[in-house]
């Protein structure tokens, strides 16, 4: 019996394990790959499946290639299992008949000068753990963009919004947290969902405040976006928060999770197993996630943008976010759009949104 029970721990460690290091930069895990059929010009012929046919746009990740996919084209020519979609630019690398590459939200590749033509300086936020690498694209007014990427992505993620920020007058600070390439790791080298990394956002914030900004506002994806509740509910610079945006939160952590280990292809019997032992590796807990998502400690305008297609974070916890603090937050739906991709569905949309939110508070 002993001997079962410390295989049932480790097997529930291994699958953890597994779910928590979900690499920066990779195709969340479960997202199929598709093979390149043909590609013409503006035009790329993919796998058809229900990935392929989102609508919006997407990057397309390959092995030393990256791409931008936008909208899927109804009139074209295909045979039955295929799809066309429009092929926007190849960033780098070679597309071609039988390349294999995944959907992913970031769309642009590299830095915001070669991606974006912005001007920015390359600083460093001083972290607890030590030096985060981080993107600053200056602006001309006093309120800042501190931005924090999600799970699966790197500060590549937002440039998506950067150049709509930057138009109107932001300063903008992407940062890299512990775990990210570059930036220190973590002690057992996993994700904390957001639990620990806050604090290196809340660094940002200090960042941002000693180099001239008056207020910030706090923009994170998926853990990204549980990083800025954290952040504007333990900071010791709260007064210096003038809102928040939160696209894709992870407000339900033991969710992420099962889902993530499900995603690995764990066997069943192991998601349960392996939910305890994140439990105890990082100290999360059902506790300490409500009182970060407590809606009497939303103080600031907050913008919810999350959809009932993401299976990685559920959307349920935002809807409850939202309906509890109506006064403050503000939740946008967006269907056909899976996790941390709200803007690749519709981006005209999503901006204007984004920009209606923020007038207010710049």
């Amino acid at each position: 019996m002993i001997g079962i029970g410390v295989a049932a721990v480790a097997a529930g460690r291994y699958a953890s394990d597994v779910a928590l290091r979900a690499s920066s930069g990779r195709a969340f895990p479960g997202d199929p790959r598709l093979t390149v059929h043909a590609t013409a010009a503006g035009r790329i012929t993919l796998t058809r499946c229900l990935a392929s046919l989102r609508p919006g746009t997407y990057g397309l990740e390959g092995r030393g290639v990256h791409a931008v996919a936008g909208e899927v084209l109804e009139g074209e020519a295909h045979s039955a299992d295929t799809v066309v979609r429009r092929l926007e630019r190849v960033s780098h690398g070679t597309l071609g008949p039988g390349t294999r590459v995944r959907l992913t939200p970031s769309v642009h590749s590299g830095d915001p000068a070669g991606a974006l033509g912005l001007e920015y300086r390359d600083v460093t936020v001083s972290g607890e753990l030590g030096d985060l690498p981080a993107w600053f694209v200056p602006g001309k007014r006093d309120t800042w963009v501190i931005t924090a990427h999600g799970l699966g992505t790197t500060r590549e993620q937002p440039m998506n919004v950067m150049e709509f920020l930057s138009d109107q007058g932001l300063p903008v600070l992407d940062i890299t947290y512990r775990g990210d390439a570059g930036a220190p790791r973590t002690r057992e080298g996993i994700s904390n969902l957001g639990r620990s990394e806050w604090h290196d956002l809340d660094a940002a914030i200090h960042y941002a405040v000693r180099a001239g900004a008056d207020r910030v506002v706090l923009y994170g994806w998926s853990t990204g976006a549980s990083m800025a509740l954290r952040a504007a509910a333990g900071s010791t610079l709260t007064e210096r928060i003038s809102g928040l945006v939160l696209d894709s939160p992870v407000l339900d952590w033991e969710a992420t999770l099962r889902a993530l280990t499900r995603a690995h292809r764990a066997p069943a019997p192991l998601v349960p197993l392996a939910v305890r032992a994140a439990q105890g590796r990082t100290g999360l807990n059902g506790h300490r996630l409500l009182r970060a998502a407590d809606p009497r400690d939303i103080r600031v305008p907050t913008m919810i943008v999350h959809g009932p297609d993401d299976t990685l974070a559920p959307w349920g916890p935002s809807r409850e976010l939202a309906a509890r603090r109506p006064e403050l937050v503000t939740l946008h739906s967006v269907p056909l759009a899976p996790h941390g991709a709200m803007w690749n569905a519709d981006p005209a949309g999503y901006e204007e949104m984004l920009r209606r939110f923020l007038i207010p508070l710049m």
